[in-house]
């Protein structure tokens, strides 16, 4: 089936004491018999596990061997916000069960919760899936957005899991500046829409929940309906604004169709494919959360564009100086440039 995750034994670099890790697992009641545990392949950048013991079956994640950055990999962090989103809220997460902060266990922190049966559908054409469900897929994708958004984060526990006002202006300072840090080559639009965006910070300074990768690649689908069963990977959440957490799930909008590397609708016959179009996305999004309209679209359409931008430049830039295939290289910079391209297209026709 589509969609399913890929299970491999576990990496030599990502190996893990499993006897310590079952000695811990068993003292908690968390197993059934032996412990199996395997690796879920793909681009996560906390090693992430399938553990199996009897009927019972876990994922693990943990932070990655070696150094690290500070404000990176903070699976407590992860850990958090799903346990308080699983205990005062509607928002599909799996079942949080323990947070281990001692690296003494496995080497590093991790944290364990249910393993959630599903399918993944990394591209938004969704083109295994029927036409209806097609629809009822991004209905409900939307829907379970609105719902993060609409959560008491006080109430939740998570007051202090970020500072609610001045989300965008520091967002576009630290994107700024982690570009001027990885920046290879002039790129004028990137430039154009930096200064842009600092003169145009909207006075919406809303705050919520905000997962800060919200897409269809990071949500679990019910393996036979087309229902959201489980929102994963919070490694970015924090208290954002919800209009940015929504512009960057309707990036593909905005994103040119047959593209290389690049998930995109733009060019594409959305009614023909069963896929609502952005303004019927928006609505329903606004009559879930609650909200009367949104102010200021464009602007943050141009800020997820300029982040994913800064983001890319980043990764382009590393795998220069890592010797990495130049053709690889190039090809995640041309992406950065036309993410700016489109970031300051659209902040010229708000102009």
């Amino acid at each position: 089936m589509e969609g399913q995750p890929e299970i491999v034994p576990v990496l030599d670099a990502h190996r893990i004491d499993e006897k310590r890790l079952a000695d811990y697992l068993k003292q908690r009641d968390l197993l059934d018999g032996p412990l199996t545990v395997r690796q879920f392949q793909g681009g996560q950048s906390n090693p992430t596990y399938l553990l199996e013991s009897g009927a019972r079956r876990y994922v693990l994640r943990k932070k990655p061997p070696g150094k690290v950055l500070p404000s990176a990999h903070q699976v407590d962090r992860e850990y958090r916000v799903m346990k308080a989103l699983g205990e005062h809220s509607q928002v599909p997460v799996p079942a949080m069960h323990v947070l281990c902060e001692d690296d003494g266990v496995i080497g590093t922190s991790f944290y364990v919760m249910d393993f959630v049966p599903g399918r993944v559908y990394s591209h938004p054409q969704l083109e295994s899936l029927n036409k209806e469900h097609r629809g009822q897929l991004y209905q409900d994708m939307i829907d379970t957005l609105a719902r993060l958004h609409r959560v008491d984060h006080q109430a939740a526990g998570l007051g202090d899991f970020g500072r609610p006002q001045g989300y965008v202006t520091r967002q576009v300072k630290r994107w700024s500046a982690q570009y001027e840090a990885s920046k290879t080559d002039e790129l004028p639009a990137m430039d154009n829409l930096m200064a842009w965006l600092a003169d145009n910070i909207p006075d919406d300074d809303s705050a919520a929940i905000a997962h800060g990768d919200f897409r269809l690649g990071n949500l679990l689908v019910d393996n036979q309906q087309p229902r959201v069963v489980a929102v994963l990977d919070w490694e970015l959440a924090t208290i954002g604004h919800p209009l940015a957490d929504l512009a960057y799930c309707c990036l593909p909008y905005h994103l040119p169709h047959g593209v290389n590397g690049v998930r995109g609708l733009d060019g594409l016959d959305l009614t023909a494919r069963g896929i609502p179009d952005e303004h019927t996305l928006l609505e329903r999004y606004c009559e879930s959360a609650g909200r009367d309209g949104i102010n200021d679209w464009p602007v943050f359409l141009a800020f997820a564009l300029f982040r994913t931008a800064a983001i890319l430049q980043g990764v382009h830039a590393r795998a220069l100086q890592g010797n990495a295939s130049n053709r690889d290289a190039l090809e995640v910079g041309k992406r950065a440039g036309l993410m700016a391209e489109r970031g300051w297209q659209i902040a010229r026709a708000h102009r």
